[in-house]
């Protein structure tokens, strides 16, 4: 089922997904990115995938500390369906492999390691910078030359006063989610990171993704403990070579402290 996208939406869809039946989705047009309201933002299918991997032969006392989530083409605005296998099961740690299909086709692929929680005693270590104090609310920020009614729009934006994607980084933002991943459903900690992560490397442009064609090509999630609260902040900055290619890499905070790091390997290349 294909989904006709308003060029101006009066409202949020209810959420990101519907689920149609086990393991099935209908996507909104909120899961639409910047480049094409046909295609969808990296964050809500990632986070789909981890809702998956989550409930995938779940165990009490194990949680997903780093999920890699591949993107061999874009991800259409259209039904999805989710598969999740485990790869290995030990006694402490299991190596979880998903994929997402769209019309027959793998449109997305991940793996994630599930491990068991560390103890109550382990000692509390994050050499991470301290994360800005989370701005008051601001108008809706743009993109140039993006299209903003569909993920853009369901997420809220806060950025250092002044600032928004336009401004060259290094750079950092708050952000959270609009709508909740599915209709009905409660967001977990994992999900609401794996919604925000693919964003990185735009919260921070250095490199002219207007004059060169600049696209990641995956996205990894390592947390060391679980997010806190709904409001997550990034602070981004890219590092690129000639005859390379660019590496976006983000601290994740959330209003507690540093829980976690993201890390996107980009394309640079001629338009």
């Amino acid at each position: 089922m294909n989904i006709t996208v308003p060029s101006t939406p009066a409202a949020l869809p209810e959420a990101f997904y519907q689920e149609l039946r086990p393991n099935r989705f209908a996507s909104s047009y909120a899961t639409a990115g910047p480049w094409n309201p046909k295609w969808q933002h990296g964050g809500p299918p990632s986070a789909l995938l981890g809702r998956a991997m989550e409930r995938h032969a779940s165990r009490q006392g194990f949680r997903i500390a780093r999920m890699t989530v591949e993107l061999p083409r874009p991800v259409p605005v259209a039904d999805l369906e989710v598969a999740v296998r485990t790869v290995h099961a030990g006694r402490r740690v299991e190596l979880l492999e998903g994929e997402i299909r769209s019309g027959g086709e793998i449109v997305m692929l991940a793996r994630a390691w599930r491990m068991a929680v560390s103890p109550g005693d382990t000692p509390s270590l994050d050499s991470a910078p301290t994360a800005p104090a989370l701005p008051h609310a601001q108008p809706p920020h743009t993109m140039a030359d993006a299209h903003l009614d569909g993920y853009i729009a369901a997420m809220e934006w806060r950025f250092e006063s002044g600032a928004g994607f336009d401004t060259p980084g290094p750079g950092w933002a708050w952000a959270r989610q609009r709508i909740p991943l599915l209709a009905g459903q409660q967001d977990t900690p994992l999900t609401r990171a794996l919604t925000v992560a693919d964003s990185n490397w735009a919260v921070a442009f250095e490199l002219d993704h207007h004059r060169c064609l600049v696209i990641n090509t995956d996205v990894t999630l390592a947390l060391h403990r679980d997010p806190d609260g709904d409001w997550l902040c990034m602070r981004s900055s890219t590092a690129a070579s000639p005859q390379g290619s660019g590496l976006a890499t983000g601290q994740l905070h959330d209003r507690v402290g540093g829980c976690g790091q993201v890390l996107q390997t980009l394309l640079v290349n001629e338009r």
